[in-house]
């Protein structure tokens, strides 16, 4: 790799993780979270990525769970400002891809305010990774021609959705950090138009060894959830390419 390639001191590179499988990193991340003098990472990278972290780099975790913040999203910024004005090479380290539901557009316009130089290095969402272990296409010329991505959480706590959107038919619906309120959604969704009928489906903890996918419909997804203990971190899928997880899954739960 070029040394223009290599990473710099006293830039922030936010960088996607993934959906959890280490395998499932790009070329470029592994090789940045090596090269790093500081990872500040969130609670959903997975150790056995994080043992790519030099032994001498500093860690620092900042990872949210529903209703605690290890460090609120403004520290958060703060920090990488301060961290690369000491000339390290810094990368922040997310779950998924950093511009999907990851705040990696609220971080990145930090760092442009104050000048910091910075990089953005894309990482498999959830969206896209989670449904292919769970044996979902997000889209399939039978079922669904065009595919929504939502989150279930916005940032003043609110779930102030465009329900009639997202209840349309022929398309897939892909909906991030929602398992708290997956009676509201699927409530809404068939208030505005979806059969109850509609097949939906919880994927936790997608791509890892202990991944497990509930399928159901609209009518019945919660309170299956609630007896299977589902819990975050999780995703919901709405659409009848739902329907093609049986066949389809392809991934050896261990």
């Amino acid at each position: 790799m070029s040394e223009a390639r290599e990473a710099r001191p006293g830039w922030v590179y936010l960088v996607g993780a993934g959906p959890g499988d280490v395998e499932l990193l790009t070329l470029r991340a592994a090789h940045l979270i090596a090269q790093a003098d500081v990872v500040v990472h969130d609670n959903l990278i997975g150790e056995d990525i994080l043992a790519l972290v030099s032994e001498s780099a500093q860690r620092v975790y900042v990872g949210k769970k529903a209703a605690r913040h290890e460090m609120a999203q403004t520290d958060i910024c703060d920090l990488l400002v301060t961290l690369a004005r000491e000339g390290r090479r810094v990368v922040r380290l997310k779950g998924g891809d950093p511009y999907i539901f990851g705040r990696g557009g609220e971080e990145a316009e930090a760092l442009v305010e104050v000048g910091v130089p910075f990089e953005v290095v894309p990482g498999v969402t959830a969206a896209s990774g989670v449904s292919a272990y769970a044996g979902i296409p997000l889209t399939h010329r039978d079922h669904a021609q065009s595919v929504v991505f939502a989150t279930g959480y916005r940032k003043e706590g609110a779930i102030d959705l465009d329900w009639p959107a997202l209840a349309r038919p022929a398309q897939t619906v892909v909906m991030y950090m929602g398992v708290s309120r997956v009676a509201e959604i699927c409530t809404e969704l068939v208030a505005h138009g979806l059969p109850a009928s509609t097949p939906a489906a919880l994927v936790r903890r997608g791509t890892l060894p202990y991944q497990q996918v509930l399928c159901a419909t609209l009518a019945d997804l919660a309170a299956l959830a609630e007896s299977a203990g589902i819990r975050p971190p999780a995703l919901m899928i709405v659409g009848t390419v739902v329907n093609l997880a049986p066949a389809l899954g392809w991934f050896v739960v261990r």
